[in-house]
Parts: C-alpha cells; structure tokens; sequence
C-alpha cells in the first residue's frame, strides 16, 4: 500500500491547512479539519513520525535578509560512481549557500538552489564547486524573479487507483 493510500481525506486536509500556516495552533487546525484536538494533534504526530511532514519552518525572503542573488546551478560530475557522487554531496553539504541540491538523470547530474550576498559573492561559490576534483561542467542560472511559488497541492480523496464506486 502507497503512502497516498494510507492517508484519509482528513489526513489531506491537515497537510493543506499546514502547508498555508505551519504556525496554525492545534485548536484551529482541529475545528478547520472538523476533529477533537486530542485526535488533531494524534494525527499531526503520526503525519510526522511517517514522514509525511518532514519539517515545519518559515520562508524568509533571501532579498530582505541581504542575499541579492539567487540562481540555479548544474553540475555535471566527471563519474557517477558511488564514491563520486557522495564525496559531492559531502561537500555540498558543507557549503550553508547552497539551499537545496537535487540530484538528477540527463544532462546534469545535479540542481542547486544557491543564494549569495553579490553576484561577487556567487562568482566565488561558482569558483569553489570549480574546484571540487569531481566537478566537470557548471552551468549557472541567475533567478530574475519568482513567478509562481505554491504549496503542494494535495491530491483527490479517495486516490484514483483506491476509488470507492
């Protein structure tokens, strides 16, 4: 059973109402789902301990805190080996700049989210990933501006493989 098939419709309203107000006190979450709190704050602990919400935090505007630029980066890795990849990863861990890493299948191997306080600033982090040993193609993508940044949306109750007729 997929974990789609394991959440309730209750379930979905839950992780809809999070995604728009992570800071929802439980009391509100439970009258907009329609449930007890106890039984609210069981489920929202059971969604967390399963994964399902794998963190709550704030989105904080990167411009307003002094990160004047943000860009996507590809990084095409000389091998894709195991010991190649994760010695990658470890390094890109390191590196509090870089937001998100992807990896991927195609012409890249991996997507970052970078943000830096200067496109010197992010001429440098081009420069450090340059000099990592396993690096063999950069390709950055200065971010003009967000023209869409939405929740996820949640998907049909019940899920289209488990519909009830």
């Amino acid at each position: 059973m997929t974990e789609l098939q394991q959440l309730d419709e209750i379930d979905l309203r839950i992780l809809s109402e999070l995604q728009n107000d992570g800071r929802i006190r439980n009391n509100e979450l439970a009258v907009r789902v329609g449930l007890s709190p106890p039984s609210c704050r069981r489920r929202v602990r059971a969604l967390r301990e399963r994964g399902v919400v794998k963190t709550i935090r704030a989105s904080l505007d990167e411009r307003l805190l002094g990160y004047e630029v943000t860009s996507f980066v590809t990084i095409q890795l000389q091998s894709q080996a195991q010991a190649t990849v994760q010695a990658f990863e470890s390094s890109i861990a390191a590196i509090p700049l870089v937001q998100q890493c992807w990896r991927l299948s195609g012409e890249a191997d991996f997507l970052l989210k970078c943000v830096a306080l200067s496109v010197e600033g992010m001429h440098q982090q081009l420069l450090q990933f340059a000099a990592m040993p396993s690096v063999r193609n950069i390709r950055s993508l200065p971010v003009l501006g967000v023209a869409k940044d939405e929740p996820l949306p949640m998907p049909d109750y019940p899920p289209a493989s488990i519909a009830v007729e």
